[in-house]
């Protein structure tokens, strides 16, 4: 009977880890592309009040946000409990609200301007003497495009 001889020892061969570089740096570009970055940092409480029909908004980066709510609990020993505006990241005031709308339309291309929307995100327990008076600023604005923020009923 003939044998069968092996001509070398029982060794499994190197994966090759060339690709590996490529692979790591498709995913990196991947995800810093599909990720998005929170723009503002909220400093107000905002429970949003349900509602029972919600259209969802097209093209977000044609919509300003203003929040209106008591402040966090670590700015309450600053700047108190009562509903406060928030622009961006700082708290300001009414008659703010007209230089923001005009910095938010400069940051716009000329096309995109009057699709201008400012969504009022507004807590459920604030009072509406100070909404009607951030809807008269924006009137004056001529932003008269509002939308309501809220969430959706179960």
């Amino acid at each position: 009977m003939a044998t069968f001889k092996r001509k070398g020892k029982n060794e499994i061969q190197a994966i090759s880890t060339a690709s590996l570089p490529d692979i790591v740096f498709m995913l990196l570009f991947f995800f810093m592309v599909s990720t998005t970055m929170r723009e503002t940092t909220l400093m107000v409480r905002t429970q949003l009040p349900e509602a029972t029909e919600v259209s969802k908004l097209e093209k977000k980066s044609l919509v300003s946000y203003i929040y209106i709510g008591p402040p966090t609990k670590q700015f309450q020993a600053l700047f108190g409990t009562e509903p406060r505006i928030q622009l961006n990241d700082s708290f300001k005031t009414l008659d703010d609200i007209r230089d923001f709308i005009a910095s938010e339309r400069e940051a716009m291309k000329e096309e995109d301007k009057p699709l201008l929307t400012t969504s009022l995100k507004i807590d459920k327990d604030t009072r509406m003497g100070i909404v009607t008076d951030v809807k008269q600023e924006l009137r004056k604005a001529s932003a008269l495009k509002i939308v309501y923020a809220a969430r959706k009923a179960e």
